[in-house]
C-alpha cells in the first residue's frame, strides 16, 4: 500500500502467524519476524498474548516488544480505544523512520485484530501484509475433513450472533463453520439439533497445538468450550461424506 510521499517512511508489517504450531508460519512470515526489531502483538489484561508465543521461535532476542493490551468485553469502545492508542503509539515509530511488524493470529484478515490497525495507519503508512493460515483450513486440517466441495455453498459463522440470524443463514447451507464457540457451545448445540446440521458435526479445539482435540459434537459434554474452538458441520451430499 502506498507511494504517496506523505507517508511515514517506516514500514508496517502485519503478519499472520498462524493458528498455533510455529511451523506453521509460512517462509515470508519468518523472515520478517527474525529480521523484526520492534514487534507488537495484542495481549489480554492479564498478559496472554497467543501470536507472540507461536512467534516466539522466530524472534530477534533483541527485539523491542510492543505488547497492545485489547480489553476481553463484549463492549466495543474499550477495544476501538486501544487500537486508537495502539496506532498513535506505532504511527508515531513508523514517522521517525521505524519499521514494525504486527504479530496476528491466524491470518490478518480474516476475523484479524491487524484490520483495526490497517484502518487506522494504512493511509499514512506502507504497511505490507503477510497472509497466514486460518484457524478454519487449520480445523478442517485437524479434522480430516473437507470444508465443502464443488458448487456448495460454506458458510462461516461466529457463535455470538443471535439465534434467529443463525437459524436463518443455516437453512440453506449444506456446510458451515462456526466459530468463537466459548461460553455458547450449549446453545449452538441445540440450535443446530434444530438445523440438522448437529448429526455429522465435529467440535476441533486449539487446532494444531498440543491441546488439539477433535471429537463429534454428540460426544461432549455440556458446558463452556474453550474460546479457540471451531464447529465443522455438513448436511450435504458430495460422494466424499
Amino acid at each position: 500500500m502506498g507511494g504517496d510521499e506523505t507517508m511515514s517512511p517506516g514500514t508496517l508489517s502485519l503478519v499472520g502467524v498462524g493458528p498455533g504450531a510455529p511451523d506453521l508460519i509460512t517462509l515470508r512470515a519468518a523472515r520478517l519476524i527474525a529480521a523484526a526489531r520492534l514487534v507488537a502483538y495484542p495481549t489480554t489484561e492479564k498478559g496472554a498474548a497467543l501470536a507472540r508465543d507461536i512467534a516466539a521461535p522466530h524472534l530477534a532476542p533483541n527485539a523491542e516488544h510492543l505488547p497492545i493490551v485489547i480489553p476481553m468485553s463484549p463492549a466495543r469502545a474499550p477495544a476501538q480505544a486501544a487500537y486508537d492508542a495502539a496506532a498513535a503509539t506505532l504511527g508515531a515509530r513508523l514517522a521517525a523512520g521505524d519499521d514494525a511488524v504486527f504479530l496476528c493470529e491466524g491470518d490478518p484478515l480474516f476475523y484479524g485484530s491487524a484490520m483495526y490497525l490497517l484502518a487506522r495507519l494504512g493511509r499514512a503508512a506502507k504497511v505490507e501484509i503477510v497472509p497466514g493460515v486460518t484457524s478454519l483450513t487449520a480445523a478442517a486440517a485437524a479434522a480430516a475433513r473437507p470444508l465443502a466441495a464443488r458448487n456448495e455453498i460454506l458458510k462461516i459463522l461466529p457463535a455470538p450472533l443471535p439465534d434467529a440470524t443463525l437459524r436463518a443463514e443455516l437453512a440453506g447451507a449444506p456446510a458451515a463453520a462456526i466459530i468463537k464457540i466459548g461460553r455458547h457451545f450449549d446453545r449452538i448445540r441445540a440450535l443446530l439439533h434444530d438445523t440438522g446440521h448437529a448429526a455429522s458435526a465435529l467440535v476441533i479445539e486449539h487446532a494444531t497445538t498440543p491441546r488439539q482435540h477433535v471429537a463429534p459434537l454428540a460426544a461432549l459434554p455440556a458446558g463452556e468450550r474453550p474460546y479457540f474452538s471451531t464447529i465443522l458441520c455438513y448436511r450435504g451430499a458430495e460422494a466424499w461424506r
